[in-house]
């Protein structure tokens, strides 16, 4: 296996090592907002979360449905905390409706995932589910490899060469 094709398959596992994420949103006013979440993710890389109307990131996703986010190695499996293993997506966020086909598709798969406490997250009608659609996104594996996520395939890498 090539350098490139072991990067490449990190980048394919990399989500599967996490069960929240880090998610960064803007309010009305342009204060950014930075947050986790619990996930799940189908196999286009479209991300969905299970949030509260009561959290901040809900409520600027409603005023702005945009979000960045971000998954990063644990610092205590990283050789070197200034090239910690991360991969960000910047994403557009649809709020799913709730009982609709994919909704209950989704509820379905936290489940599967989070067990019980979803059953009880079911019953709270503050309880949304939104899909972050990834536009662009980059998987950095350490120093001077940095990968931008193929825009046209998200399955895929470009290497980010310097100047």
């Amino acid at each position: 296996m090539s350098q490139f094709e072991s990067i490449l398959a990190a980048y394919q596992t990399f989500p599967e090592e996490f069960q929240s994420l880090v998610i960064c949103t803007v309010d009305k006013d342009g204060m950014p907002n930075a947050s986790y979440t619990p996930f799940v993710m189908d196999e286009e890389k479209n991300i969905y979360i299970y949030v509260s109307g009561l959290s901040s990131h809900t409520q600027n996703l409603h005023a702005l449905p945009k979000a960045s986010i971000l998954f990063v190695e644990d610092e205590s499996k990283t050789q070197q905390i200034f090239a910690r293993r991360r991969l960000s997506f910047d994403c557009d966020a649809q709020l799913i409706e709730r009982d609709t086909q994919l909704w209950l598709q989704m509820v379905s798969q936290f489940k599967a995932r989070f067990g019980n406490i979803i059953e009880m997250l079911e019953q709270l009608p503050d309880f949304r589910i939104f899909q972050l659609k990834p536009k662009s996104g980059r998987f950095v594996v350490g120093f001077g490899a940095a990968y931008e996520v193929d825009p046209n395939d998200f399955n895929n890498l470009i290497h980010v060469k310097g100047k």
